[in-house]
């Protein structure tokens, strides 16, 4: 929260420029270039006007760092634009916090930009007056309260994913304290959330800036550990990627390959699963296939077995069943060159657009559609979730079913007629015959 502003008589301009100093151009050219490559100028106009007003009733209101408070919601915005949402939630983050800071009332933001607009902004504004604390009631009220915004409109918590994102990217200004308590809060709250929505680039992002904060002395030892590694691999990487490429060329499949890295934060999870150092840990690099066309994944794991032979009982079909996120890709283990093992996922463009952005990805959320429905997957988690809470005995027996839930550990199982049964860990042969 920042100081509140003296409501002033005049209104904002239509320009854009209104938006600016030399530091806010630079910022603000970025954002319309970014949202004009894909929304109608109709659409771009109202996001100009969003700045021109955002500028003004922020005025004079600064970050922790000491920088223009105006540059937060701009960058909010600029990283909902880069995942390519509708004009509407683009409009809203800019506006995200008019509300909460500045003098201005919802119905004058309903009037200025329109009903939908404003309601993002308020469902945004609600979720971040939620306090996260100890006390089981008020913990599992908070996680009804935020469960019920997103149910209603799945891109308010697009938004505050976004906002908290920027916030971590932002966050060194801030005291010892206060960066290790937002830091927990992200780690437990928001990254669990991003990945439950499918969202893998920002859950990544969130997770690892978190742990640096977190716990820099092992963030940094993981980091140093994966560079000295990276040069050993890089040509290893390079080698096994080609002849991967070269041979999918050959059979005349069209790809996409590339090598990538895991994330700190995931690193440390495996160490800490298998409780072995950093000197033991061996997948840690890998290769990405994009394809075209699902039957075109199988061709590619037939190719690649072919070449490199498979580690037993590492083959893993998420594309015949996906995860409860929607994510779908097939992952095999390799006894890859010179001996080191090599994790390969193998996807479509349409399966890395959706494990990458998530709910983001979805149809509704693009220019030109600009309906607020959750998608199906998105909202039936969502039902459950707050059906348990309307049943559940008490607050912990809530919060426990959720913390399973946010960090799922799920198995399937096949019925006689061929069906799949998605189970959690541990369950019985009751629990299957009911399923």
């Amino acid at each position: 929260m920042t100081t509140p502003l003296t409501r002033r008589k005049t209104h904002p301009t239509n320009r854009a420029s209104a938006a600016a100093g030399p530091n806010r151009r630079s910022l603000l050219e970025e954002l319309l270039r970014d949202v004009e490559d894909y929304l109608e100028p109709n659409e771009v106009g109202v996001i100009q006007r969003a700045c021109a007003f955002g500028a003004q009733v922020h005025a004079g209101q600064q970050r922790h760092s000491g920088g223009p408070y105006i540059d937060h919601p701009l960058a909010v915005a600029a990283i909902l634009a880069n995942m390519r949402l509708d004009s509407h939630s683009v409009t809203a983050a800019i506006l995200h916090d008019v509300i909460e800071d500045t003098p201005v009332v919802l119905d004058e933001l309903a009037s200025e930009f329109g009903h939908d607009i404003a309601q993002l902004v308020d469902g945004v504004s609600k979720i971040g007056r939620i306090e996260f604390d100890s006390r089981e009631h008020a913990e599992a009220e908070n996680f009804r309260k935020m469960l019920l915004a997103m149910s209603k409109d799945i891109r308010v918590i697009l938004i505050k994913l976004a906002d908290r994102l920027h916030n971590m990217r932002t966050l060194d200004s801030l005291s010892h304290e206060r960066r290790k308590r937002i830091s927990q809060q992200t780690l437990d709250i928001f990254a669990p959330i991003a990945n439950r929505l499918g969202m893998h680039a920002w859950t990544q992002e969130l997770e690892d800036l978190s742990f640096r904060h977190l716990y820099p002395k092992r963030y940094n030892a993981i980091r140093k550990e994966l560079d000295k590694r990276r040069g050993n691999h890089t040509k290893i990487i390079e080698l096994t990627r080609r002849k991967i490429s070269n041979e999918l060329k050959g059979v005349g499949i069209e790809s996409t390959v590339v090598g990538r890295e895991k994330n700190i934060y995931s690193v440390y999870r495996k160490m800490q699963a298998r409780r072995v150092p950093m000197s033991e840990m061996r997948d840690i690099f890998a290769i990405r296939v994009i394809v075209g066309t699902a039957d075109q994944c199988y061709r590619v794991l037939g190719v690649i077995h072919n070449l490199y032979k498979p580690v037993p009982g590492k083959f893993k079909d998420y594309i015949a069943i996906p995860k409860a996120n929607g994510y779908q890709s097939l992952h095999t283990l390799l006894f890859g060159t010179f001996g080191q093992s090599l994790e390969v996922q193998i996807r479509t463009n349409d399966m890395h657009r959706v494990a990458e952005s998530g709910v983001a990805s979805h149809g509704h959320y693009k220019s030109g559609n600009k309906r607020g429905e959750t998608p199906p997957l998105a909202h039936s988690w969502l039902m459950d979730l707050l059906e348990v809470q309307a049943s559940a005995g008490n607050p912990g027996e809530f919060l426990e079913h959720l913390k399973t839930d946010l960090f799922p550990d799920e198995i399937y199982v096949f019925t006689p007629q061929g069906d799949i049964k998605k189970l959690p860990k541990g369950a019985t042969a009751l629990d299957f015959a009911y399923a």
